[in-house]
């Protein structure tokens, strides 16, 4: 089975590695919603998906709230008649040492990198039952990190939310797998991505040095020997969307480069 006539939404995809999702899932054959807080940005990637000769609609929306993730379902439903794949990408991150992590911080970060993807399974999940589908396996694909895996200092709030995408992931895919709903996560590395820049501004104003320091230190871990770009993050996740993952579930795999090996 193709992906033509598929329709996706991606959340957080009017920058970066989002960007790269919904432009390599248009090029899969798959009608994209594009989902951002950023309404000119949705707008533009949009806008070139369709240039470039394939079917897109942007949507504003904020993923920390359960409405706007409906709204989403919605945009793809009344767009495109149907919806096969949700990609709860959208994140943000916070670098704070653990004694500084306030409750604004931690109230902040879960509800965009947790509730978000809470939300966005299960507005998917509604529509798929809605669906007449068969056997057909729809797909969720969840955004956790290799901090989702191994811990990094002064990234505490973020690492404990991609620990909780992993552990929600593997619920869920439990939960939906016999209706033919698959649950699967991606876990980045060292991304060049607006994200990255900010971990290392941020490094620099709590441990001292210079712009690019700390991108070039965590790069030097990568086996392969260079960073990963939004487009090599895309490409694992087009498996993800595609028939040839169908029989994949539950799992939260490292696209890193061999950053970190388990």
């Amino acid at each position: 089975m193709s992906n033509d006539n598929r329709v996706a939404v991606v959340t957080g995809a009017g920058q970066g590695i989002g960007k790269a999702i919904a432009e390599q899932l248009a090029d899969d054959g798959y009608a994209v919603v594009i989902a951002d807080l950023n309404e000119d940005n949705a707008k533009q990637v949009a806008e070139s998906i369709q240039q470039a000769g394939h079917k897109a609609v942007a949507v504003q929306g904020d993923v920390a709230k359960k409405a706007d993730h409906e709204k989403f379902v919605k945009a793809a439903v009344n767009n495109f008649g149907r919806l096969d794949t949700y990609v709860n990408n959208a994140g943000i991150m916070i670098v704070k040492p653990v004694m500084d992590i306030n409750e604004d911080d931690l109230e902040k970060i879960y509800h965009v990198n947790v509730f978000g993807d809470l939300w966005g399974i299960q507005a998917a999940v509604a529509q798929f039952k809605k669906q007449a589908d068969g056997d057909k396996v729809r797909k969720i694909i969840n955004a956790s990190s290799v901090a989702g895996h191994f811990g990094d200092a002064l990234m505490a709030a973020y690492g404990s939310t991609k620990f909780a995408v992993r552990g929600l992931t593997q619920v869920a895919a439990q939960e939906f797998g016999k209706q033919h709903i698959t649950v699967n996560a991606y876990c980045p590395g060292i991304v060049d991505t607006p994200m990255w820049k900010q971990i290392d501004s941020d490094m620099v104003k709590l441990l001292g040095g210079h712009p690019g320091d700390y991108w070039k230190k965590f790069s030097s871990s990568i086996s392969v020997g260079k960073p990963e770009t939004p487009a090599e993050v895309a490409d694992f996740v087009s498996y993800l969307a595609s028939p040839k993952s169908d029989y994949m579930n539950g799992q939260a795999v490292q696209i890193d480069g061999g950053m970190r090996m388990i």
